[in-house]
């Protein structure tokens, strides 16, 4: 089915929650108000719809093959990425000094939804060289940027991230890829890397691979990892491309989603060391690695976001056409459609909050992305900074997961019909399931969260944050209204189990590691929940205002209706899973491993 972006939702976020005109008052931003917004996101849905949506079901079908060591795209992907490049699409929020337009990220991730939603496969190339552009902005030496930077922001040459190895998925202290420095400051990079997102295609001229490995000598551990640039092809000092570096991929995964995107198995120095130059300082590599990691998982959550809204819009499409039973209201039309049956209501319901409460929540921590990197106040740099740092795994691990349930839903609004490929509807349920893994899975994402966004600050981010959404429980009872004070109702009772769990892990990470961390999934579900519900809860009130001043009053009066719905259905979980995590801890590991 065709692809529409959801303009109106993400213009709302933008103008009435992340607050673009005050971001355009930052310095550098000073031309990215709501109008140019506005423009660019119309831009950017008209090639995302009528471009790369077109050609998602096609790579299901048709994905990337792999043959002697080439990898040949999906037929019209070569086309199409030609287009986003030539479009400026991959540069829309990196520096100006290297070709790019300099927007902020609140209207980076807008555009990225739409990426992924027209073609999640396609979309991930350019979200993992917008890592690789993050990393070497951030330590690559003058020479390295001046060599790579400007043809990655252009679209010309595509980046990767090259972490993991056969005998070392998450643990990167087990990396044995390894580096021997040369007399010119070169080094030669040895190993074997597993799961690489477009690490070998036919789309870009140049393909530049960021690879962890151990300088000859280096320490043992996540302390004696660093990171190199090591391109497919060798660069001269004209820019032109030179000689192939002794990079081959020697084959490509067969998955049950995302096929058109490549994941590739790369060989490094067969053939006597492929040609690396070092970012930044050598054992720093890790720290260097997870500024790429820091911008892909955000860029992940927002893929959640994505796969869940194009499964929402062909499920609406479906329950408005399909004629099937008698609906239990008398009044309705024998041969009424079956959006008119209350659990289909209910479903579709569930998989429109899920997505609007984690779009909003995802636009709100861009939107404090750019303040903790733009603003003139130190002190509103760092506060903006620590929010961002507490939404990243929120971001990247409840939006994940959402949208695993809600392309599930998606698949049982079809009924028999979803589980047949050629609905389309199951398509997004499998391209969903790699999102809770890859870049961190949801265990990865929660055990950050408890470690080093809870527990090493004492919870004063965490109740910083619920600090403020008591504010907007505030202004909900003020209100007066019905909706308002039910939401009300709902978000205190969901702030007052977030803070009890806080206080369960700022108390016992230490003493009860192993209860804490049994628990630490569900605190970031709980918290995640809470984040989408406040931005929701925060909606309401705007829309509200806006109702008021009879503006677009139909879209105000759906959005104080998701809200509630979120608030009465997706909310109300949050004290049961306070139960299970502070109450529940002990029987998580009480069972004899022999019993299992």
């Amino acid at each position: 089915m065709s692809y529409v972006a959801p303009l109106k939702d993400m213009l709302f976020n933008l103008k009435y929650l992340a607050d673009i005109e005050q971001i355009a008052q930052l310095p550098g931003f000073e031309d990215a108000g709501f109008d140019t917004a506005q423009a660019v996101l119309e831009e950017a849905a008209k090639f995302n719809e009528g471009v790369l949506a077109p050609l998602n079901w096609e790579g299901d079908k048709n994905p990337s093959s792999w043959k002697d060591g080439v990898v040949t795209a999906t037929p019209g992907f070569k086309e199409a990425f030609r287009q986003f490049a030539e479009g400026g699409w991959q540069g829309l929020q990196h520096p100006v000094d290297f070709g790019g337009q300099g927007l902020p990220k609140t209207i980076g991730a807008a555009c990225g939804e739409m990426q992924n939603a027209a073609n999640m496969s396609f979309a991930l190339c350019p979200l993992l060289t917008d890592g690789a552009i993050e990393a070497l902005l951030t330590a690559g030496s003058d020479e390295l940027k001046a060599t790579y930077l400007e043809n990655l922001v252009s679209g010309k040459w595509t980046g990767t991230m090259n972490l993991t190895e056969p005998q070392a998925g998450s643990d990167l202290a087990a990396v044995r890829s390894r580096a021997e420095p040369l007399p010119d400051g070169s080094y030669k990079v040895f190993g074997t890397k597993v799961f690489i997102t477009w690490g070998e295609h036919d789309m870009a001229e140049n393909i530049v691979h960021l690879v962890l490995a151990r300088v000859t000598g280096a320490p043992e551990g996540v302390k004696g990892i660093s990171l190199f640039v090591v391109p497919k092809f060798l660069v001269n000092q004209d820019g032109s491309l030179g000689a192939r570096n002794d990079v081959q991929c020697v084959s490509i995964e067969h998955k049950m989603g995302i096929k058109a995107s490549p994941t590739a198995v790369l060989q490094f120095g067969d053939q006597g060391g492929a040609l690396g130059y070092l970012v930044g300082q050598e054992n720093r590599g890790l720290e260097y690695m997870f500024i790429m990691m820091n911008a892909a998982r955000f860029g992940v959550g927002v893929q959640g976001v994505a796969i869940a809204e194009r499964s929402y819009q062909q499920a609406v499409t479906f329950a408005k056409d399909r004629v099937q039973s008698r609906p239990v209201d008398a009044l309705a039309p024998a041969n009424a459609t079956i959006i008119y049956h209350p659990d289909v209501k209910r479903m579709l319901m569930t998989m429109r909050a899920y997505t609007e409460g984690c779009r909003a929540m995802a636009t709100v921590a861009a939107a404090a992305f750019d303040a903790a990197h733009h603003h003139v106040d130190a002190d509103v740099r760092k506060q903006n900074q620590a929010f961002y740092e507490f939404m990243v795994p929120l971001v990247k691990g409840y939006s994940t997961e959402m949208s695993l349930e809600v392309t599930s839903l998606g698949v049982q609004v079809h009924g028999g019909m979803g589980y047949i490929e050629e609905t389309g509807a199951a398509q997004y349920y499998r391209d969903a399931k790699i999102l809770t893994i890859y870049e961190g899975t949801t265990a990865i994402q929660a055990n950050d969260l408890v470690g080093r966004k809870t527990a090493r600050d004492g919870g004063q981010t965490a109740k910083g944050i619920a600090a403020q959404i008591e504010a907007t429980e505030a202004l909900l009872s003020k209100s007066g209204g019905a909706d308002a004070l039910a939401v009300a109702k709902r978000l205190k009772a969901a702030r007052l189990a977030f803070v009890d769990v806080v206080e369960f892990v700022v108390s016992n990470t230490k003493t009860r590691p192993q209860d804490v961390f049994s628990g630490s999934v569900p605190y970031l579900m709980l918290a995640g929940n809470l984040m989408a519900g406040w931005q929701l809860a925060r909606a309401l009130l705007l829309a509200q205002d806006e109702i008021a001043k009879g503006v677009d009053v139909s879209f105000m009066q759906a959005k104080i209706v998701t809200a509630r719905f979120y608030a009465d259905h997706l909310l109300t979980k949050a004290p049961g899973m306070r139960d299970a995590i502070v109450e529940g801890a002990e029987c998580v590991t009480a069972l004899a491993l022999d019993a299992f």
